[in-house]
């Protein structure tokens, strides 16, 4: 009776889909179009490559996560493949890739909500009051039970693609072929432009592991978390794929690059001055559902690390819903102090600089998981066999991620590695304690 029960509290697989499509699907659509406007439509060749790599590290971490459902996803897989510190340092650098994510999509979605309370855009004392708002409403709910939060994250990724497939379809009536000419508009190298524009999309792909995280709290994870993954993949992809390609044949490049909401701007341009507000709502809750799948998932990774002795036993406290509370509040409260401390920097600048720290803070994460692939297809442990398939999936993940940590710069690599660094005393603190 009690199995039962326990499992009515966990995600089956179109929630656990929907919770991989809403933490993709965030900010990053409405944004990243700017970034790539400084390439033009040569960019549109780097959401095929991040799709192509993004859907060989979905089938690895699927049949990771197949092998050893356990909570963390690639912390666990890197823990079980390299040992406790090589699973520290992956799962600490993507808690802190977490950290910095929340505080730019609390900041995004005040931004998107100030087309609808004008005061947001003038007030930063306002508008930081929202963020945190928003942040514990979502840290609440999370903190209560995962079911809940699990619900609201279907309801927000259903009503999130409505309006981007509107712009979508819509933008395919609207096509200037002229927008594509000349396709490379940088100055730089094709090969450098695709590089850039493919380690900047790869960012709106971060979330492709959020099915393996919370595993623990997952019905069937064997089972379900390889098709969510790749029902996810699949389904971000389409959207992504379709809506920039329906973009940049609306907008011109120059258009694109001058703008900071391209989506509302192809919508006002398609059906009126009015439509910037379809766009908005959009927006609005775009983020707000990103916001609750990413806060969700940062009570997760340091349950799995508590449990397993890494960090302070108190980070592995559930409550009877089977939510990590202490975790999750924790983990908002360094977003409240991240958001804090700033709030006198523009949007753009935050939001720019958390891409690229995100990317390759998650790099690291998904480097180990693909190599401890490849080191379990040697060994031929849990269930995997040294064959073709499994070297060229291995080899091609591997070269994908070290191709994508060159094209998010040294600057990012360099501050990414320094926050890496800063966690080991937190595993000797924690270490001692055992």
């Amino acid at each position: 009776m009690s199995n039962s029960k326990n499992s009515n509290k966990k995600l089956g697989v179109w929630t656990t889909t929907a919770l991989v499509v809403g933490s993709m699907i965030g900010s990053g659509i409405f944004s990243l179009p700017v970034a790539l406007a400084q390439f033009g439509g040569i960019s549109l060749f780097g959401w095929v490559f991040a799709a192509i790599g993004a859907f060989i590290l979905a089938k690895i971490l699927g049949r990771l996560s197949k092998a050893i459902p356990d909570t963390g996803g690639p912390y666990a897989y890197s823990r079980v493949g390299f040992g406790s510190f090589i699973g520290f340092f992956v799962g600490w650098g993507y808690w802190l890739s977490i950290w910095a994510t929340n505080a730019a999509i609390a900041i995004t979605f005040v931004s998107y909500l100030g087309v609808f309370i004008p005061a947001l855009n003038n007030n930063p004392v306002l508008s930081v009051i929202t963020s945190l708002t928003a942040i514990w409403l979502l840290t609440a709910l999370n903190s209560y039970s995962v079911k809940g939060s699990g619900k609201a994250q279907l309801i927000t990724t259903v009503l999130k693609i409505i309006p981007l497939l509107l712009i979508t379809v819509g933008g395919f009536f609207f096509i200037e072929w002229n927008n594509f000419k000349p396709l490379n508009v940088s100055g730089s190298s094709s090969l450098e432009a695709i590089t850039i524009s493919t380690a900047l999309c790869l960012f709106a792909f971060l979330g492709i592991e959020a099915a393996t995280i919370p595993a623990g709290n997952i019905k069937s994870p064997e089972k379900t978390i390889p098709k969510a993954t790749m029902y996810g993949t699949i389904v971000v992809t389409i959207v992504y794929m379709a809506s920039s390609f329906a973009l940049f044949g609306v907008l011109s490049p120059l258009e694109m690059a001058n703008t900071a909401s391209p989506f509302a701007d192809a919508a006002s341009k398609m059906w009126g001055a009015n439509a910037e507000y379809i766009v908005a709502a959009g927006a609005c809750i775009s983020t707000f559902g990103a916001l609750n799948g990413w806060i969700l998932i940062s009570g997760q990774m340091p349950l799995a690390m508590a449990k397993d002795g890494i960090l302070p036993k108190p980070f592995a406290k559930i409550n009877k819903n089977e939510s990590p509370y202490f975790s999750i509040i924790i983990s908002s409260i360094i977003v409240t102090v991240l958001l804090l401390l700033n709030q006198t920097k523009g949007l753009a600048d935050v939001y720019t600089y958390m891409i690229l720290l995100s990317t390759v803070t998650a790099l690291v994460s998904y480097i180990f998981s693909v190599s401890a692939y490849g080191l379990f297809s040697i060994e031929r442990k849990y269930g995997f066999k040294p064959k073709l398939t499994n070297f060229i999936l291995t080899l091609v993940g591997f070269g994908f991620s070290i191709w994508m940590m060159f094209g998010s710069g040294h600057e990012a690599v360099s501050v990414g590695f320094i926050g890496l660094l800063l966690g080991i005393p937190v595993y000797i603190w924690s270490k001692r304690k055992i």
